[in-house]
């Protein structure tokens, strides 16, 4: 599998936004996604299963579509209503899965053919972008504090930029989540160079069996 090629994949990380929202059943939380809109139809994503259109008034997985306008969709999950917009930052509604939970994350790829989506960093909201390439998490300075990182007390490390050289650090990130799958403790670079997204690395990407098939990537969690 090769890297994704970074420049393409800012370009196609608008196509790719979703809105995570964690809803209660009887026993567990569903993950709900909005992937986009086509015309009228919400395209929905539902415990990471591969994106399905759905109109207003039909349901699908126990997901009810109520109404749709622009890029926001009225859902009805469990006998509540919940509003999702189209990169939107994740939502929480009632209460969540335990944390660390899950152990598969199914992403669809973007039209350029890129995977990733929407996810948090220390319970923080953050847009991830797999990347193969990478042998850590990366993230800009913006994005780490955004998150509320404390970087700059991390291990000081020399960073190949577009302009050169510069200045990051190597840290350790308390939690990475997507979905319900939550890993612990994992590696970091914090980078001066601006980027509209997190790259998934190795750091994370190396705690599962990865696979892909068509235009659908699998992680499956080893440890």
């Amino acid at each position: 599998m090769h890297p994704p090629a970074r420049t393409q994949a800012w370009r196609g990380l608008a196509l790719a936004a979703a809105v995570l929202a964690a809803v209660p059943t009887a026993s567990w939380a569903q993950s709900v996604a909005l992937q986009g809109m086509l015309g009228t139809r919400a395209l929905l994503i539902v415990d990471g299963s591969e994106p399905k259109s759905v109109a207003p008034g039909d349901s699908w997985r126990g997901v009810k579509v109520v109404s749709t306008s622009g890029d926001t969709a009225v859902l009805e999950i469990g006998g509540k209503r919940i509003n999702l917009r189209v990169g939107d930052s994740p939502a929480s509604v009632g209460a969540q899965r335990a944390a660390g939970s899950g152990r598969t994350i199914v992403m669809p790829a973007d039209s350029d053919g890129h995977f990733g989506g929407a996810g948090s960093i220390n319970g923080k909201p953050v847009q991830f972008l797999v990347d193969t390439g990478a042998s850590s998490v990366a993230l800009s300075v913006g994005d780490a504090e955004r998150v509320g990182l404390n970087y700059k007390s991390g291990q000081p490390v020399r960073i190949g930029t577009a302009n050169g050289t510069a200045q990051g650090w190597r840290i350790r990130l308390a939690s990475v989540r997507m979905g319900d799958v939550e890993i612990y403790d994992v590696e970091a670079v914090v980078t001066p160079q601006s980027m509209p997204f997190v790259l998934l690395g190795n750091s994370f990407l190396g705690r599962f069996q990865m696979k892909r098939e068509n235009d659908t990537m699998t992680l499956e969690r080893r440890y």
